[in-house]
């Protein structure tokens, strides 16, 4: 049996685009779906870190997984191009990196 054609697939933008720089990514999961909460860390002291979400997104458990594979995908090719990506250690040496989330 042969497998069909893959569908044409068009990207077009919505009126309220946008891009933006997170270097926060929280993750909240129940059993219905995964939420994304990007923001912006912003250390106001040595023991004080601020962080300013500006955008939650919802995605079923299965475009969840989706995205750890083509994310994982393009980290191992930045790394095959750049090096390896280095996180800081967490509190008493952890890995897995400070505020990383």
């Amino acid at each position: 049996m042969t497998q069909p054609p893959a569908p044409k697939i068009q990207l077009s933008n919505t009126p309220d685009y946008r891009e933006t720089y997170a270097n926060s990514v929280q993750i909240r999961v129940n059993l219905w779906d995964f939420l994304l909460l990007f923001g912006r860390v912003n250390q106001t002291a040595p023991d004080s870190v601020l962080i300013h979400n500006f955008q939650g997104i919802y995605v079923s458990p299965q475009q969840a997984k989706a995205l750890l594979n083509v994310l994982q995908q393009n980290v191992n090719q930045y790394e095959s191009a750049f090096g390896e990506i280095k996180l800081e250690p967490g509190p008493q040496g952890t890995p897995g990196g400070g505020i990383v989330q």
